[in-house]
This record gives C-alpha cells, sequence and structure tokens, in this order.
C-alpha cells in the first residue's frame, strides 16, 4: 500500500536532467571551442557527436589525442569554418577506419566519398600535418592497407605472373587505390615533419608496408614502388633498415621459396637507389651486390625481373668498374645449363657488362669466360648460338678480343670449326664463317696454328680411339677362347 501511494508521488529530476530541461522545446546554441558555434537541434546531433568523440579516443592515445576535438565526420570541409577544418579532417580520418562489408554498399559509398574528400583537402595545400592528424592518418592506412592475402593457387613456382597468365585484380581496389593516393600525397607533403612524421612511419610500418609487395595485383604494386621510393627519400634515418628489409625479401625468395610478386618492383626502386650511393662504395653496398643481386640470377622466374636486375647490376659497376669481373664470375657460376631462354638473358646481360669492363678486369674473367661462349656458339638451340656470335659484333669486345687473341682464339676454334661441319642451322652456319673470316683478318698465322692444332688433336683422338677398339677386340677375341 505505501509502495502504491510513493509510486504516484512525483520524482526529482536528476541534475543532468534538469540542466538540459527545455533543450528539446526548442533550438538552442552549443559553443564546441575554437570559435565554432554548432546548432543543436533536440539531442540527435549531440548523441552523433558524442559516437565521433568515443571513435577518436579510440584511435588516438591520451598523448595524441590531446587537444583534438571532434567534429561531425560527415560534414563537408566547406561547411565548417576554417579552424575546424583540421579537426573535421581527424574525424574523417577516424570515420575511414571502419572497414565494412561489400555487402553494404551505402556505408562503402560514405567511407569511398570521404576518401576523397580527404585526398583532395591535402592535395589543396589545406592540411596540416600536427601529431594527432599523422597518427590518425597512420593508422586509417594500416587499418586499409594491411593485411594477410589469400593462399597462392598459381601453378607456376614464380608465385607471379608470367607472359602465360593473367594478372589478377583486388576487388576492393576502388578504395585501396584512394587510400594509396592519400598516403602518397602525404609523404610527398612539403610541409610535413619528418622528425613527427617517423614515430609512426616506423620500422613497424615500414616492414608491413614491404609485405604488400607480394600483392598479385600489379596497380597495388606499382603504388608501392612509388611509396616507399619517397619513404626511402623522405626518411634517411630509416635507409639502412630498408635496405635490409629488402636483402631479407630477397633471400628468402633465392634461398627458400622462390615465390614473390614484387621482386622487379623493389629492383626498380633500388635500381635508383644504387645509381644515388657515394663513392667509394660502402662494404655494406658491395655485400648486398654480391648477397643479393648475383644470386638473383639463380631462380627460374628469372624472365620476370631479369630487366631490372640487369639495370642495377650495371648501376654498380658504373659505380665501380672494378666490380665487373666478379659480377661475370658470379653470371657463369649460375650460367643456365638446361634453359634456353634463361641463356638468352644471361648473354643479353652479358654483353651490356663487357661493354663497361676494363681491359684489366676482363684478363681476369676470359679465360673460364670464353670457355662458355665457346659452348654457347656451339649450342644446338639456333637462337642460342646466333646471339652468342652476335656477341662479336661489339666493337668494344671485339677491341678486347683482339688485344687477347692468343689467349682467346685457341678457346673459341673448336667450337667453330664443329659448327661449320656439323651444325643444322644454316644462318648459324654463315655466322660461323663470317666470324671465321673476320679472325683471320685479325690473326690468319695465329688461325692457321690453331687449324694445325686441332688437327693434330682430332689426330690423337682418333689413335686413342683405334687403340682402344683394337684392345676390345683382344678381350673379346680371349672371352670367347674361354668359353
Amino acid at each position: 500500500m505505501l509502495k502504491q501511494i510513493l509510486s504516484k508521488l512525483p520524482r526529482k529530476l536528476p541534475k543532468a536532467d534538469r540542466d538540459s530541461g527545455g533543450s528539446d522545446s526548442g533550438n538552442t546554441t552549443t559553443n564546441l571551442g575554437s570559435g565554432f558555434q554548432c546548432t543543436n537541434v533536440g539531442s540527435a546531433l549531440s548523441s552523433k557527436l558524442n559516437v565521433v568523440k568515443r571513435v577518436s579516443s579510440a584511435v588516438f592515445p591520451t598523448s595524441t589525442a590531446t587537444g583534438v576535438e571532434a567534429v561531425e565526420a560527415h560534414l563537408s570541409f566547406k561547411d565548417v569554418s576554417n579552424s575546424q577544418k583540421q579537426n573535421l579532417f581527424v574525424s574523417k580520418l577516424n570515420l575511414c577506419c571502419e572497414v565494412h562489408d561489400f555487402n553494404d554498399p551505402d556505408k562503402q559509398d560514405i567511407k569511398r566519398q570521404a576518401l576523397i574528400e580527404l585526398v583532395d583537402f591535402v592535395s589543396a595545400g589545406s592540411a596540416k600535418f600536427t601529431e594527432p592528424a599523422i597518427a590518425a592518418l597512420c593508422k586509417m592506412c594500416a587499418v586499409n592497407l594491411f593485411r594477410v592475402f589469400p593462399p597462392k593457387y598459381r601453378s607456376n613456382c614464380a608465385g607471379g605472373e608470367t607472359e602465360d597468365e593473367e594478372p589478377m585484380f583486388d576487388p576492393a581496389w576502388s578504395l585501396l587505390q584512394i587510400v594509396y593516393d592519400l598516403l602518397l600525397r602525404f609523404i610527398s607533403y612539403s610541409s610535413l615533419d619528418a622528425k613527427v612524421a617517423k614515430k609512426y612511419i616506423d620500422h613497424s610500418f615500414i616492414l608491413r608496408l614491404l609485405d604488400l609487395f607480394d600483392s598479385e595485383d600489379p596497380r597495388e604494386r606499382d603504388c608501392l614502388k612509388t611509396i616507399l621510393h619517397r619513404i626511402y627519400g623522405k626518411f634517411m634515418v630509416h635507409r639502412p633498415f630498408v635496405r635490409k628489409a629488402v636483402s631479407n625479401i630477397i633471400y628468402r625468395f633465392v634461398l627458400e621459396t622462390e615465390r614473390h610478386n614484387g621482386i622487379a618492383e623493389l629492383l626498380e626502386i633500388f635500381g635508383s637507389v644504387i645509381s644515388g650511393f657515394a663513392l667509394p662504395l660502402k662494404e655494406e653496398h658491395k655485400m648486398f651486390l654480391w648477397r643479393a643481386m648475383i644470386p638473383l640470377h639463380k631462380p627460374k622466374s628469372i624472365g620476370i625481373y631479369h630487366q631490372q636486375l640487369t639495370y642495377c647490376v650495371v648501376q654498380f659497376i658504373d659505380k665501380d668498374p672494378k666490380l665487373a669481373s666478379t659480377v661475370i664470375k658470379g653470371l657463369l657460376k649460375y650460367w643456365p645449363v638446361t634453359n634456353s631462354q634463361k641463356e638468352l638473358m644471361f648473354i643479353s646481360e652479358l654483353e651490356e657488362i663487357l661493354e663497361m669492363t676494363s681491359m684489366a678486369e676482363f684478363q681476369k674473367i676470359m679465360v673460364p669466360l670464353f670457355r662458355r661462349l665457346g659452348c654457347c656458339l656451339n649450342s644446338s638451340h639456333y637462337q642460342v648460338a646466333e646471339r652468342a656470335h652476335l656477341l662479336w659484333n661489339n666493337e668494344h669486345i671485339l677491341n678486347h678480343v683482339s688485344h687477347n687473341r692468343q689467349v682467346i682464339l685457341p678457346l673459341v676454334f673448336s667450337a667453330l670449326e664443329r659448327n661449320t661441319k656439323n651444325h643444322w642451322n644454316q644462318a648459324v652456319l654463315n655466322l660461323t664463317l663470317n666470324l671465321r673470316r673476320m679472325l683471320s683478318e685479325m690473326d690468319e698465322e695465329l688461325v692457321i696454328a690453331c687449324q694445325r692444332k686441332l688437327e693434330e688433336e682430332d689426330s690423337r683422338l682418333s689413335a686413342a680411339a683405334e687403340k682402344r677398339r683394337l684392345t676390345w677386340e683382344r678381350l673379346e677375341i680371349a672371352a670367347g677362347l674361354q668359353h
């Protein structure tokens, strides 16, 4: 009975309700700070602002969120005052940290529109990258970009596109592209304080960025290539770490997996990095050449990145010509025996290297080099044989050969003789005859001496073969008598 009486008495309103009482009856103006006046209609907008504040506090640590005032993220930059645009910029970055399912196109469109507005805002030069803004942008990029790729199911061992396979495209690229564009504009921003930014674009961020180079989408790898190059140029403190991290990717590729989609893009970045190395080259850079660049000639998938690899190797030799003999020794170490297409790549690269090789370096490797080229001249694969013959048309190489003909001609003469007698391809036969004529004009006496020595060697081999035949006949007769 007493409870029923008490329940009918009017209750005392809480202090919070008394303070807000009357706000529902009409429009009131609430000061949000920094001189910005925002009109709230009822409690709807107030509740939305509370949501944005909660998101902001979740994104930023206390140290970086201090002084960041939440602004409704769905507002347009043109609808707020200049003093609030920076806060709106941070709020939109926080909004884009939400990851939506593809089955929700409305939220995807809202996020895409917000990203486009952010890119336009940065492109216009209106953004001020304070520490909270840098933290929010790096977190947004991490949430949207850093992901684990599905298992590779391609049949080829390279794990990347080949001439016979179409590249695979990420279905989320329409959003990823805008995020990459924003990240690139952020790193390239002229007034960006690198000392502050390096706290967020740290080693962990760079490592996860490098992981994305294994994407099967060539468009994504192309964006990553530009961004990593800008990071390398902007943050000098991170340069040794980037070089070491890329070296580790190459080591894993060469020694363990032989599967990676982004080797060509990483080498393209390092092509320009190597050209900027100071002279004399540091020992670290030479070790990168010996331990990373040269072993990259080993994998079967070299065709995917050979052009970029050749450019890097040439850049090293251009910096230090004494490295030429070391590089050629590496090529001979990994020279393909049964892969003719790979052999063609090696010969093309060898020609570029020999054009930059001094006489002293050439003499260090000419014996093993021309033994290998002699085998190429005699190759039954006509393209390999043709390409090996065409090396002799290079004036720089021919000049080196001419000065060292006493050593080189005996190494290749037997291969030329075998071609004239046995090679099945007419084009190769014609090239062989032209090369013999050229060598005769260079030093006819030496060619005659080589011819005489070859005939003597053939006679000796024939005599040895006849001796073996007679020995076997005697053995067969002896064995027959015992039966």
